[in-house]
């Protein structure tokens, strides 16, 4: 059988990596379509050293895109999250990481036009119907990847993407709150369920023996507390209107503690089952909301500032992430805005 070419994009967007596809160079049929991606980027050895992932889920994604359908976006983004140890894609959630990437893609194949300096990119998150508009830099008629940004998690300094997401709260489970509790009581300890982009279950480290500074690598090798954490995760899937998560890549869970660099929140999070070096970007935003929300496990655990719209630094392991958060009079989250930064790092044929 002669090999499957497929015209492809590797691109970094924030703190992940991904593999980006046009829809229509990839089968309509589900099965079909998730058997050749997994093939392209490898496994189920861990390293996928037979594909192009790499070897930890934030490097094994991809990026489906394709033509906005109506006048409401430019083009329309899947994201799809591989397991290679399971040979399993999840397009439950979203992944705010790769959606700046999709900017950059987006100018690159021609879907979008410059216009000016600054230029606006209209894109539908099909994973949960929600809108993101992402404004590229783009002076003198070219995007620049270049520039002094620097986020967490990354080497050296690249152009801003900043990602102002529109009506996101409830985007998979339906609801900010999903469980209709601010806090709820599962296994023995106070949880807050909050989806603001994100579905997350928010934990107290203190209430599982921890600083919440720990290293992530040693949090992912105390098999009892990712025991624990994946039983309280299983309980509350259902509750979250998520269903059986057991093969799933949602809810995420995030252990939070004081902050330490003067920012809202430190955190520790779990995605679901390996620990992220940072922190993924809805995740930031839903746990940043968790803190600003009344009488869940996050309310006043650090300074939240005075006015509106609030900026505030979401601790974690390798720095701290900026949201930008508006609140209406309901005390509901109106808007969510992120920085990010994005590089295209080859564009040519991926062989399976």
């Amino acid at each position: 059988m002669a090999p499957v070419r497929v015209p492809c994009s590797l691109i970094r967007g924030g703190t992940s990596r991904a593999a980006f596809f046009l829809r229509r160079h990839l089968p309509t049929d589900e099965a079909a379509r998730n058997q050749l991606l997994v093939r392209i980027l490898g496994g189920p050895d861990t390293l996928q050293v037979d594909g192009i992932g790499g070897g930890h889920p934030l490097t094994s994604k991809v990026a489906v895109i394709n033509p906005a359908v109506d006048d409401a976006a430019d083009v329309d983004y899947l994201f799809l999250q591989l397991d290679p140890r399971n040979l399993t894609i999840s397009s439950v959630q979203n992944c705010g990481n790769i959606l700046a990437g999709v900017g950059v893609y987006a100018i690159h194949q021609g879907m979008v036009r410059i216009a000016g300096d600054e230029t606006v990119v209209r894109v539908r998150m099909l994973n949960s119907g929600g809108l993101c508009h992402l404004l590229m830099q783009t002076p003198n008629g070219a995007l620049q990847t270049k520039g002094d940004t620097a986020i967490g998690g990354v080497p050296g300094t690249a152009a801003p993407v900043v990602c102002n997401y529109q009506n996101i709260a409830g985007s998979a489970c339906g609801a900010l709150l999903p469980t209709g509790n601010p806090l709820d009581w599962v296994e023995g300890v106070e949880a807050t369920c909050v989806d603001n982009g994100m579905p997350v279950v928010v934990l107290r480290a203190a209430d599982f023996g921890l600083t919440g500074l720990e290293n992530p690598a040693e949090l992912e090798a105390d098999k009892t507390l990712r025991s624990k954490l994946e039983t309280l995760r299983l309980s509350l899937g259902p509750k979250m209107n998520l269903g059986d998560v057991s093969a799933k890549s949602v809810p995420k869970l995030c252990l939070v503690s004081p902050p330490q660099r003067g920012g809202l929140v430190m955190t520790r999070t779990f995605i679901p089952h390996v620990c992220h070096n940072a922190i993924g970007v809805l995740a930031a935003v839903s746990v940043a909301t968790a803190c600003l929300l009344p009488c869940t496990v996050a309310a006043g655990i650090g300074p939240v500032p005075a006015g509106d719209p609030k900026t505030v630094a979401v601790e974690h392991p390798s720095g701290a992430f900026g949201v930008r958060l508006e609140m209406d009079e309901d005390n509901q989250v109106r808007a969510a805005g992120v920085v990010r930064t994005a590089r295209l790092l080859f564009e040519g044929e991926a062989i399976a």
